[in-house]
């Protein structure tokens, strides 16, 4: 069977203005796993969308294999698909990871990945770097900002930049390094080239006024330096964030007493939860999906009244609070007009300034500026409420998911702005690496109303419970007193257990799991719908009782449904 699976060869696309995809190629074959990198706007989805099939480009060639089966996962969660209730009944994330989970099933050849890790949770993020990283037969074309996803799951980097696509055989990191020494020698290159275009326009300056006889030579060469400089496509700028604190409250921010909060007929989301935040505190919220972590934002934040207990806010706490569902946004508006309504000034750190000269600070060009919110990209809206929030001064922030769609150097940049924050931080993200980055403490839900406190970020909060996990276990059985002919001589690693062949019940089990599979699916969605509609609770109470039982178990079988579908197609694709 042939490696060879797509090849793009000067491909070129515009839309109206400079081109989005300029004379691209690139190879894909069998077992490639590759990112696909670049800022927002530079065009990833579209060359996603091109690969796919999706978009014809203006020209270039197309050749993929025969019967190529290729599957695009794009960035955007649908909100419904007809016809299917029990998709509609889930979360944002358990859409998400259903989506994934079907693409996966499928078995396709290409599999491309838009953004796949917004709205998962950690466990989620990690069962999937597992599977991809265990993957053999199929090539896996993935854009993503999630910088841990990219180190631990990508060995071939695919940067677009300005247009034009670079290949890079090796890592995350490595990639990084290397482009930053590119970058560099671009910059001396043209100031090199700006210094002699200057000396050749003083040059031609000084013979004009001398009427002296040109060197037709000479000319022809600034003719050419002109023309090069026309054409160069420099580098998106930098987004400025200036993140203002309001003046400082008192030391004690939020006291939490006693706080619970169950929806009417559900499991307790947040269960006789007490703390103190205290002034300057950074603290991530962790948990499944589902488990309740804006939730919590919302209790915390007033914005939801708890079952009981109570949310004791401090003196002069000026809060700011960043939607992950950008609801603040007024989609038929212009991008000016949802920062400024009518005016034409803000007040940035007391100090007036034009929305324009604002807006520019976030990457936003005029003609940007009188755009109408709903044709913005995701990466374009993600820095727009970033620009609405840093309007208001503030000493509570919160933030529910602002990394989704931000590109990586504009994530770095808020990750800059949070660590000089002088209030105090409540942090709902997936982002793990931010996380680490920026948290002094983590709040963690496990599902069943616990909610604990860990110092720490998430590599600090998964080290304690594996910690704790460990303490847990009952200790191992007593060593032989003498090595047997299978233990390997001391100081010699013990050779890894060759891969084993599924048995012939396993290989019944992998071809029942995916029906296995779609019957949890559909009784879910049963589940989910008779207990969504509320009557069931006045005319069957036993029955909703039932059900509302049922339906933890469930989740959890069509989990492991899923986990024991993946262990088994890992051992049958490595035997």
């Amino acid at each position: 069977m042939s490696d060879f699976l797509l090849s793009l060869q000067d491909v070129s696309l515009a839309f109206g203005g400079p081109p989005v995809l300029d004379k691209v190629s690139l190879s894909i074959s069998r077992g490639l796993r590759a990112a696909l990198t670049g800022r927002n706007g530079e065009g990833k989805s579209t060359l996603m969308k091109v690969i796919a099939g999706a978009i014809e480009p203006d020209g270039g060639t197309i050749v993929r294999a025969p019967n190529l089966r290729t599957i695009y996962v794009s960035q955007d969660v649908p909100h419904d698909r007809p016809d299917d209730a029990a998709f509609n009944a889930l979360s944002g994330g358990r859409r998400r990871r259903q989506i994934l989970e079907e693409a996966l099933l499928a078995r396709p050849d290409l599999l491309l990945l838009d953004e796949p890790t917004n709205h998962l949770d950690m466990e989620a993020i990690d069962w999937l770097e597992g599977f991809l990283r265990r993957q053999r037969e199929m090539a896996v074309l993935i854009v993503t900002h999630d910088r841990r996803f990219l180190k631990r799951v990508a060995t071939t980097i695919f940067d677009l930049d300005r247009g034009e696509l670079a290949g890079w055989p090796c890592d995350y990191p490595t990639f990084v390094r290397r482009k930053a020494e590119l970058q560099a020698d671009e910059a001396v290159y043209w100031a090199r080239k700006s210094r002699k275009l200057a000396e050749e326009e003083a040059w031609i300056r000084r013979g004009v006024k001398a009427r002296t006889t040109r060197n037709e030579g000479r000319v022809a060469a600034l003719k050419k330096l002109r023309a090069e400089f026309a054409a160069r496509r420099t580098a998106v700028g930098t987004a400025t964030l200036r993140l203002d604190t309001a003046q400082p409250g008192g030391v004690s921010v939020l006291k939490v007493k006693d706080l619970s909060f169950a929806y009417p007929g559900g499991r307790p989301i947040v269960d006789n939860f007490s703390a103190t935040i205290l002034r300057g505190e950074r603290i991530g919220i962790l948990g499944g999906n589902g488990a309740g972590k804006t939730t919590l934002l919302n209790l915390l934040t007033g914005r939801l009244a708890p079952t009981a207990g109570e949310v004791v806010r401090g003196t002069n706490v000026e809060l700011a609070f960043f939607d992950q569902l950008r609801s603040e946004m007024k989609p038929e508006l212009t991008v000016g007009e949802n920062i400024a309504s009518d005016r034409d000034e803000v007040i940035v750190g007391g100090q007036k300034k034009h929305v324009y000269s604002y807006l520019a600070d976030f990457l936003f060009t005029p003609e940007r500026v009188r755009t109408p919110v709903k044709a913005l990209s995701g990466g374009e809206r993600a820095r727009l409420m970033l620009a609405k929030l840093f309007l208001r001064p503030a000493n509570l922030l919160v933030m529910d998911e602002p990394t989704n769609d931000l590109d990586i150097e504009t994530l770095e940049l808020l990750e800059e702005q949070l660590l000089a924050y002088k209030g105090t931080l409540l942090l709902v993200s997936h982002d793990r690496e931010f996380l680490d980055n920026v948290v002094t403490s983590t709040f963690v839900l496990e599902g069943d109303g616990t909610v604990r406190g860990f110092p720490g970020g998430y590599a600090d909060y998964v080290a304690q419970r594996g910690k704790t996990a460990a303490a847990a276990k009952p200790p191992p059985p007593p060593r032989p007193a003498a090595p047997d002919a299978a233990t390997p001589p001391r100081g010699t690693a013990a050779a890894p257990p060759a891969p084993r062949k599924l048995s012939y019940k396993e290989q019944r089990e992998l071809e029942a799991l995916p029906e296995r599979i779609d019957a949890l699916e559909r009784e879910l969605a049963d589940l989910r719908a008779a207990l969504g509609d509320g009557t069931i609770y006045r005319t069957d109470p036993a029955r909703a009782q039932a059900r509302a039982a049922r339906l933890p178990l469930a989740e959890a079988e069509l989990e492991a449904a899923v986990d024991r579908w993946a262990a088994l197609e890992e051992r049958a694709a490595g035997a």
